[in-house]
């Protein structure tokens, strides 16, 4: 029987320092380790999310991380997430399901919302409630902090720092990036401006980024113990050959922008408001195409196929493809020859209009869709949060396709239109909706991830698709890539004393 280890928490000097990348890794190294390990981050601001089994929202990242430990993702693991809508306000997900769109200073002062009935949520007990079901299955559990531990004018209302380890009882390991400088100043000062009590949760430090040869910061390491009284427990090089899904906002701009000669070129509408990036990391790796993201209107009519992802403002979005032009040129090139494929907003934005009579997303009641579908899509009601499984419609007894919902609205056939459905379910239940082979919309996040879809999506391009080329594996791929990092991360972290740290008893 393995000892009991005490939770572990990745806390970060600043925002983007690897919290969530180096809480993958552990996860699954304590896996390869024998040990039954789950996520945990009492709350995520992100707008890349997930659905769980149980058809319920949480953060793309904690799913990334199960997946790593080998287990199915739970609202437990993620109780609280906020996506933001505005500068001011964020649609607030509580265990799951949405609590609706709050003024965030106002939750801030409150440290909760109102509920529906008028009641008071008090978020700070939801979330402790939350870690405590998931401890009683899992062990250790691998909590993530968010953005920085020493923003002292929050420290009272922090639900997921500090406050949150000293629920759970954590070893608070103070992640650190060396690759943007100033790592000395933010890892001493991030430990000094702690009380004396939290002070004591912090038992190491964990370098990362670190570029070149790592003997050159030997002396570093023995000065930043010195200074900060805990040990540096691991340097972690930078690494560019591990591919793990982000969390958000990865950075769109530095992938290719440009169509490619020789390659069938899938260009993605670079929307402003763009969610669910990870829709493409499949199609991104699979040899036979070149993906990239776009808002140019002569790239979109260079694609062969065409994608209008999945959007946080379905209405903001269409507004702006029409005001820039990029309507019309999708349009157009889809009369040229282009397929055209939207996921959720995307899907929607195809139809003959949006439609938000309460104002769920802002000013605009309706707006002309592209009219490439013949659907209409209203916004309102609960939010669709469920994981699927279906086939292709014109497949019956083709293979199962996986992938999960998340999405607001209800698109329905447009007047007395005809629309085929793109997928049917197990219990009968269409979904999508496919004009021909070269045009088509679904709700499905994830649909990418299976191969068989795909191969259709290229089906009609095959003159252009070298014979050679295989489909591509993406579940084998990431479950290597986790073990890629695993071996990373413990190549240059020292195990024995994490180990160590994580069974002592104070």
């Amino acid at each position: 029987m393995k000892p009991q280890l005490h939770p572990m928490m990745l806390a970060g000097t600043g925002s983007d320092v690897g919290k969530s990348i180096l809480a993958t890794a552990f996860c699954r190294i304590f896996r390869q380790d024998g040990y039954q390990p789950a996520p945990f981050k009492a709350q995520n601001m992100a707008l890349n999310s997930y659905a769980t089994p149980e058809g319920l929202e949480i953060g793309r990242a904690q799913a990334v991380q199960a997946e790593a430990a080998g287990i199915s993702c739970h609202t437990d693991m993620n109780p609280l997430l906020l996506k933001p809508s505005s500068d001011h306000t964020s649609q607030v997900v509580l265990n799951g399901r949405v609590l609706g769109n709050r003024d965030a200073y106002d939750m801030w002062r409150r440290r909760g919302a109102v509920g529906a009935e008028g009641q008071i949520i008090d978020f700070r007990r939801e979330v402790c409630e939350a870690f405590d079901r998931l401890s009683a299955r899992y062990q250790p559990i691998v909590m993530e902090g968010a953005g920085s531990i020493s923003e002292l004018n929050l420290r009272d209302n922090d639900l997921v720092n500090l406050p949150m380890a000293r629920h759970a009882g954590a070893d608070v390991f103070l992640v650190g990036d060396i690759d943007r400088g100033g790592v000395f100043a933010s890892v001493y000062g991030s430990i000094a401006l702690q009380t004396p009590e939290d002070r004591k949760m912090i038992k190491g430090v964990i370098i990362n980024k670190f570029r070149g040869d790592l003997r050159l910061f030997d002396q570093g390491r023995k000065m930043l113990e010195q200074l900060c009284g805990v040990p540096v427990v691991g340097v972690v090089p930078y690494y560019k050959d591990i591919h793990i899904e982000e969390e958000d906002s990865v950075d769109l701009a530095a992938k290719s922008m440009r169509a490619r000669h020789g390659k069938l070129n899938v260009a993605v509408v670079l929307l402003r408001h763009l969610s669910n990036f990870t829709d493409f990391n499949t199609l991104e790796r699979d040899e036979r195409v070149h993906l990239f993201y776009t808002n140019n209107a002569d790239d979109l009519l260079r694609s062969d196929i065409i994608i209008l992802p999945g959007s946080k403002s379905t209405l903001d979005d269409l507004y702006e493809l029409r005001r820039s032009g990029l309507a019309q040129a999708i349009v157009k090139a889809h009369r040229q020859g282009t397929c055209v494929l939207g996921i959720c907003g995307g899907y929607q934005m195809m139809g003959m209009e949006v439609c938000d009579p309460r104002h769920l997303e802002g000013s605009i009641e309706r707006m002309p869709g592209l009219g490439l579908l013949p659907v209409t899509t209203v916004m309102g009601g609960e939010k669709t949060t469920r994981q699927t499984r279906c086939r292709l419609a014109a497949a019956p007894n083709g293979p199962w396709l996986e992938g999960y919902e998340i999405h607001m609205g209800e698109t329905r056939p447009w007047e007395n239109a005809v629309c085929a459905p793109l997928t049917v379910d197990a219990s009968g239940r269409e979904e999508g909706c496919l004009v021909d082979e070269k045009c088509m919309g679904t709700y499905i996040h994830g649909i990418l991830d299976n191969t068989s879809f795909i191969d259709t999506l290229l089906a009609p391009f095959s003159d252009k698709i070298a014979e050679a080329s295989r489909p591509f594996d993406y579940q084998a791929f990431k479950d290597q890539q986790y073990d890629l990092l695993a071996d990373h991360v413990r190549r240059h972290v020292d195990m024995d004393l994490i180990y160590q740290i994580l069974q002592h008893h104070d």
